[in-house]
C-alpha cells in the first residue's frame, strides 16, 4: 500500500450546534450523545478506554500504552492530517451552549438524543466524568488518513472503535462510525476502512447492516516487536 499522502486542511466550521437537535423530542430517560474531537486532557480517558478495549478483545498480553506515550505522539498535527481521535459523551441533559468543544475551529460536534425507557447505569461514571458532572466519555474512535491507488484518493483507516460495555447496543457505535464516514465525504476522500476480529459475530453484523464490504481474502500483514527491529540493525 502506497504511503499516506498529507490530505488538504479542512474547512473550519464554527458554528456551534444545538444541545438539543431540531425535530428531537426527549421522552423518557433521554440520553444525550456527542461526538467532538479529542484533546490533550483527554489523554486519561482515552488511555483508560484503550485499555478496556483490550480486555474486550483477549488482547491484554499486548498492551503497553502509557498516558505520556499517547500525549507524546498524539495532537502533534492538525486533526484530519493525521492521527485524529473523536471522543464519544454522553449525558442525561442537553450539552451546554457555552461549552469550549463548541469553539473549535476544526470540527463542530455532533449532538444526538436516545430516547430509553430506563435510565443507564454507568459504575464508572465518575472515573469517566468529563466536562462536568453530568457528562461521561463513553467510547471513542481513532483514525488516520491512508490512500488508495487505485482510486487515487485518500482515505481514513480506523485503527480503534470502542464503546463502554453499559452504553452498547443503543446505536453509539454507528454514532462514531458515521462521524468519520461524513468527514471523508465532506473532504471528498474515497474510502473508510478498519478491521474487525473474525469472532466478533455481533460487530460483523452490524458492519454489514451500516453497509460495509467485509473481506475476507484480505490477511493483515505486521511487523512489530523484535521482529521490527531487526531492521534497525541492518545496512
Amino acid at each position: 500500500m502506497a504511503a499516506a499522502a498529507p490530505p488538504p486542511t479542512p474547512t473550519p466550521t464554527p458554528t456551534p450546534p444545538n444541545t438539543v437537535p431540531a425535530g428531537s423530542t426527549p421522552i423518557g430517560h433521554p440520553l444525550f450523545s456527542r461526538v467532538r474531537l479529542a484533546t490533550p486532557p483527554d489523554v486519561p480517558h482515552i488511555h483508560k478506554l484503550i485499555h478496556q478495549m483490550a480486555v474486550f478483545e483477549r488482547l491484554t498480553h499486548l498492551f503497553s500504552a502509557t498516558e505520556s506515550a499517547l500525549s507524546a505522539n498524539l495532537f502533534s498535527d492538525p486533526p484530519f492530517r493525521s492521527f485524529t481521535i473523536f471522543i464519544l459523551e454522553v449525558s442525561p441533559r442537553p450539552f451546554p451552549e457555552n461549552s469550549p468543544h463548541n469553539a473549535n475551529p476544526n470540527y463542530t460536534p455532533v449532538v444526538h438524543i436516545i430516547n430509553s425507557d430506563l435510565p443507564v447505569e454507568d459504575p464508572e461514571r465518575e472515573i469517566f466524568k468529563s466536562e462536568d458532572e453530568n457528562i461521561a466519555v463513553a467510547g471513542f474512535v481513532l483514525f488516520f488518513p491512508n490512500f488508495s491507488s487505485f482510486l487515487a484518493k485518500p482515505g481514513f483507516y480506523i485503527e480503534d472503535l470502542f464503546v463502554r460495555e453499559c452504553y452498547r447496543r443503543k446505536g453509539l457505535g454507528k454514532i462514531l462510525l458515521s462521524a468519520v464516514a461524513k468527514q471523508a465525504v465532506k473532504m471528498d476522500y474515497g474510502r473508510v476502512e478498519w478491521v474487525v476480529l473474525d469472532w466478533n459475530t455481533n460487530a460483523i453484523q452490524f458492519y454489514e447492516e451500516m453497509g460495509a464490504q467485509i473481506l475476507p481474502e484480505w490477511r493483515i500483514c505486521r511487523l512489530t516487536g523484535d521482529a521490527l527491529q531487526v531492521y534497525g540493525n541492518t545496512n
